[in-house]
């Protein structure tokens, strides 16, 4: 083999182990929310983790640290999976308010039809994990903020009369909320396009002026 002929095979070797960690982590990742969600946080240990991805224990801990690493890098990935980018294009290309509204609302629908689970998961574990409690929190704060930035760039007089910027975001979350969805759509058999359709009205109806 001639020394440029090595040199590629040594840089495919690496782009081929780098590949090959890319899928041992989201193996990993792909496990633990499969026993987080049907064992439970608590129930579920690192060992039962590393059993159903097929690794070590040791590789859960050189890849996510610990139960919690793991938890946040789902966090992560769901934002990446609602397509956050797209939301955000959309707010920039929307002409007003209410399709504004919608693109909001098209983000939590993709949100919650997509990474529902996780997120009633990190609620609840929240009650008795402190940092996961942190994480809720923090990804709650996020969203209430991206909603005044949205709300504060309105031209005067666009929210409801006697409507409050504080007023306007709780309605927001109250609406978009996952019990809202997951109400409609496990216990009133609605499709998620009828949600989202149902929340861009609501949003409009609820927050702009006539």
């Amino acid at each position: 083999m001639t020394k440029p002929e090595q040199e590629g095979r040594r840089r495919y070797d690496s782009l081929r182990r780098l590949t090959q960690a890319h899928q041992t982590r989201a193996g990993i990742a792909d496990a633990a929310r499969r026993l987080f969600v049907s064992h439970g946080w608590a129930a579920t240990t690192v060992r039962d983790i590393a059993r159903e991805a097929g690794v070590s224990v040791p590789t859960v801990y050189a890849a996510y640290r610990n139960k919690t690493g793991l938890v946040q890098a789902l966090a992560d990935a769901a934002d990446l999976a609602a397509d956050l980018p797209r939301m955000l294009d959309e707010l920039e290309a929307a002409q007003d308010p209410k399709r504004q509204l919608a693109a909001m609302a098209g983000y939590d629908r993709r949100l919650f039809e997509r990474a529902g689970d996780l997120i009633v998961l990190i609620r609840e574990a929240g009650r008795t994990e402190p940092e996961l409690a942190d994480l809720y929190g923090q990804a709650r704060r996020q969203a209430d903020q991206t909603r005044i930035q949205v709300f504060s760039a309105w031209p005067p007089n666009t929210l409801r009369r006697g409507l409050g910027m504080s007023t306007a975001v709780d309605i927001y979350a109250t609406l978009c909320s996952i019990d809202v969805y997951n109400t409609l759509t496990a216990e009133r058999a609605w499709p998620p396009d009828q949600v989202e359709q149902w929340w861009g009205e609501a949003l409009a109806r609820e927050l702009l002026g006539r």
